[in-house]
Parts: structure tokens; sequence; C-alpha cells
């Protein structure tokens, strides 16, 4: 009876959700946090089971894993974990989210006497009928147990459907925003929990950034009053470690093609990173990565000999 509990007990701490990644922040001119890593199903696992685990929303584990079935990986199948990114080419402060990314960053003020960290998460954005828009903004309210109150637009969608809503849904496990909501300077926008969890990583939300429950709690207690909050839409990321260069590629959320303007906007991206820095690039790796848009960090310079000059990047 104790071995079975034993692994009873296994089994239920495995399925627990972890926390956020909290990574520390790169020094200037490094852009990569975290590692790439690989588990192995289990035979009830499901994709969701793991994404949730290991802090990923559910497209990118899809892209990780273009082969694996999404309901049924089976029993010791290899499983891609993308838990490294290239940082956002942005200013590293306040909240950045990035849609085609389906992930948010967020760089608290450092404290006296304390590093830099980078706390990241998967989140839901807005459908392609209620896009989640673009631009700078702020949080300007924290609101614990917020009610929900469907706008028109919403109220009227759900009529179409015969699935009509109430004017106002009280805080409780019914109510869609979760228990947790930062309100945006954006008017009728919130970053929010859910009381779905499992829809994490997609596009399902109307227009509003959705975090599961468990993030969400932890974001809510550490973001206050007017932290800035920047949304872009940046499906190629480039980024330097330790002297080498990294490409991130997550198809485009709109474009037909795999990113906007193709992979002549992915040359470009690698051209303005690279600027006057003399390093070779490994053309066919830049290609594979754009083909398969996997959103895993891929190095795509050629590691140079110690004591052998390098060569200046070009376009082939």
């Amino acid at each position: 009876m104790k071995v079975k509990l034993f692994a009873l007990v296994s089994l239920l701490l495995l399925a627990q959700p972890t926390a956020a990644d909290t990574f520390a922040l790169p020094a200037e001119g490094s852009d990569l946090v975290g590692n790439t890593a690989v588990t192995q199903s289990r035979y009830e696992d499901t994709l969701l089971d793991i994404a949730r685990v290991h802090s990923l929303g559910y497209q990118e584990i899809r892209q990780a894993n273009p082969k694996v079935d999404s309901w049924l990986p089976g029993e010791g199948t290899d499983i891609v974990l993308p838990t490294s990114y290239i940082l956002p080419p942005v200013e590293r402060r306040g909240i950045i989210i990035n849609l085609s990314e389906m992930r948010i960053y967020y760089f608290p003020a450092a404290k006296p006497g304390t590093a830099p960290v980078v706390t990241t998460y998967p989140v839901s954005i807005g459908r392609m009928d209620w896009r989640t828009p673009l631009g700078k903004t702020q949080v300007i309210m924290r609101i614990k147990d917020p009610a929900w109150y469907p706008p028109k637009s919403v109220l009227d969608e759900h009529a179409a459907k015969g699935r009509p809503l109430p004017n106002s849904v009280p805080p409780g496990p019914d109510n869609p925003l979760g228990a947790y909501a930062l309100q945006l300077a954006i008017p009728g926008y919130l970053i929010h929990g859910t009381n779905k969890p499992w829809g994490i990583g997609m596009r399902t939300t109307h227009g509003c950034i959705r975090l599961r429950p468990e993030d969400i709690e932890t974001l809510f207690q550490q973001v206050p009053v007017n932290t800035p909050v920047q949304i872009i839409d940046m499906p190629v990321k480039v980024g330097w470690s330790a002297g080498q260069l990294y490409l991130e590629v997550h198809p485009a959320l709109e474009a037909p093609e795999r990113v906007p303007g193709g992979l002549t906007a992915v040359v470009e991206a690698l051209i303005a990173t690279t600027g006057n820095r003399q390093i070779q690039l490994d053309w066919r790796a830049i290609e594979d990565t754009y083909q398969r848009a996997t959103g895993v960090p891929t190095l795509v310079s050629v590691p140079q000999p110690q004591n052998t000059p390098e060569v200046k990047s070009e376009a082939p």
C-alpha cells in the first residue's frame, strides 16, 4: 500500500505546473536566456499537460514538436521543450508582449543590491476577428476578483450563436477573467487570468492578454501601477550569446507566407543585428530555421577558430 501511495503522489507532483521561468538578465550585448531541453512523455500525457508543467503555451510546444500527436504522444516519446528565448530587441523595461510568440516578458526594476532579472510566461491573444492592438501603454489599475462586463459586441456575438451572456459576471469559477486583472490604459483591454487554462498559447481571446491562473497570480503580485507595457508583433528575433548569433522564427499571425517579407526579411534582420561586427553566417542553418519556424533559437553563425581572422558576413 505504501508503494502504491508513493507512486500516486509522484505522479501528482509531476503533473503540477511549475513556476514561470525567471532568468538573470544577460549583460548588454547578450540576448539569449534559458536552455532548450528534452523530456519524455508518459502514457497518460498530452502535449497540453507537458506544456503546462513546463510553463509553455500550446502553439509553442506544437511548433517545437510538429511530428508528435498532440493528444497521444505515447509512452517514452521525446518532447522538445522550447525553454530558451531571444529577448525582444526593445528596451528591457516593464512588460513586453510579443504577439507572434504568444509570450510576455516582465523586466522588474532591480532592487538595490540585487541583480536584474526577466520573467516570462506564455499567453493567449486576440482571435483574428478580435486582434490585440499594438503599441505602448501602461498598467493603470490592479484588480483582484474582477467582475466581467461583456461589451456589446461580445454580447451580440454570443446571442447570434444562441448562447446569450448576462450583462455582468461576478467573481468566481464562471468568470473568464479569472482571479486577477491588470487594466491597461488602452480602453477595454486587460492582462488577466482565465477559468480555461488549457487554452493558453492560442488565439482565443477578444483582444485581451490571458495567462494561466498560477502565472497571473505571480505577475499581479509583482507589477505596480504605471508599469510600462509594450505590445509588439515580431515573428523573427535575432540575438547574441557568447559572441555567436542566434535566430528564432515563429509563424506569422496574419501573413500567408512564413513571415512577413519572407526570407528576405530574415536576412535583413540578421544584417541589422550584425551591424559592423565581423562574423561568418551559416546560410543553410538560416534557411532551415526559417522554413521550420519552430520558435527554438538556433545557432546561425560559424564559430571561428582561435587566432584565425573572422570573415565579414555577406548575403549569398
